[in-house]
Order: C-alpha cells, then structure tokens, then sequence
C-alpha cells in the first residue's frame, strides 16, 4: 500500500502544478503534450489518474489519520 500512496502523492503533486500553470498562466501542460478535445484519450486517462489519486489520498486519511498527535 505504500508504493500505492507514494504514487498518489506524486500524481496528485503533479496535478497541482498543472492546475496551478492553468490558473496563472492559462497554460495546460497534458493538453499541450497529448492534446486536447474529446478525441484526447491519453489526456483523459492522465486527468482520471490525477483524480483517482486524489480520491486515493482523502481515503488514506481518513482510514489512517496520518496526521495525527501521538501522546
């Protein structure tokens, strides 16, 4: 389950950069590299992936609180 996480975090990593770059610059990276439109099957799984990831990471803390104080 870690490498799970690990690969969760850097997804997830990844896809706040991308939206950081859209939401500054209006610059999408995975539509410039794999295209874009509803014919962009390799963009979609990307976008998937990030929000699998995401999902992935919400479901980890709340199972395992990894944040939590030890007394």
């Amino acid at each position: 389950m870690k490498v799970t996480t690990v690969t969760a975090f850097v997804l997830v990593i990844i896809g706040a950069i991308v939206w950081g770059l859209v939401g500054i610059f209006d610059f999408n990276v995975v539509a410039a590299i794999f295209g874009a439109g509803a014919q962009a099957v390799v963009s979609r799984i990307i976008y998937t992936l990030v929000g699998v990831s995401g999902l992935w990471l919400i479901f980890y803390w709340a199972l395992y609180k990894p944040f939590k104080q030890i007394d």
